[in-house]
């Protein structure tokens, strides 16, 4: 799936979710669960749109967990509906699969991108090795040292110091 079903796919999962609150009994609950699932619902769409316009890999992959928390907040919402007797599980059903499928896409998305940035993250620019030239000492009892020099012996004393 590119880009542009996945989009088109995240707006209508957010249109269905508007149905379905539309369609929810006018009740204290339902209205209060209602709103948070139209809010996490809808958002899934949005904040999928809006990673598009990433500035970075880092960002894109920000921008996907968002749309991945969105998500698995609207299958959460939706099983409140169906447990506390609001709406029966066969009329959510189809719904709820939307989302997990929706879901399963972003999170592998995400593990994709971010093996991208793990494979794409230069190394630090100066070498872990002390440069020869330096005249930098290091001292010998700290957690780093020139490999080059020989390992100390360092009475245990010495080593709680």
């Amino acid at each position: 799936m590119n880009q542009a079903e996945l989009k088109q796919r995240t707006k209508q999962f957010a249109l269905r979710i508007i149905r379905l609150v539309e369609s929810l009994p006018r009740n204290t609950t339902a209205t209060v669960v209602g709103k948070q699932l139209l809010r996490s619902g809808t958002s899934v769409g949005a904040n999928y749109r809006a990673n598009g316009r990433a500035k970075s890999r880092p960002d894109f992959v920000l921008k996907l967990s968002i749309v991945e928390e969105e998500c698995d907040e609207s299958l959460y919402w939706m099983e409140l509906l169906v447990e506390a007797d609001i709406i029966k599980e066969t009329r959510l059903r189809p719904l709820m699969n939307e989302a997990n499928e929706i879901l399963s896409i972003i999170v592998s998305s995400i593990i994709t991108a971010r093996s991208k940035v793990s494979n794409r993250t230069p190394m630090a620019k100066r070498s872990a090795l002390p440069d020869p030239k330096s005249e930098i000492s290091i001292d010998p009892r700290s957690a780093i040292r020139d490999p080059r020099s020989p390992i100390p012996d360092l009475t245990s004393h010495e080593l709680l110091a």
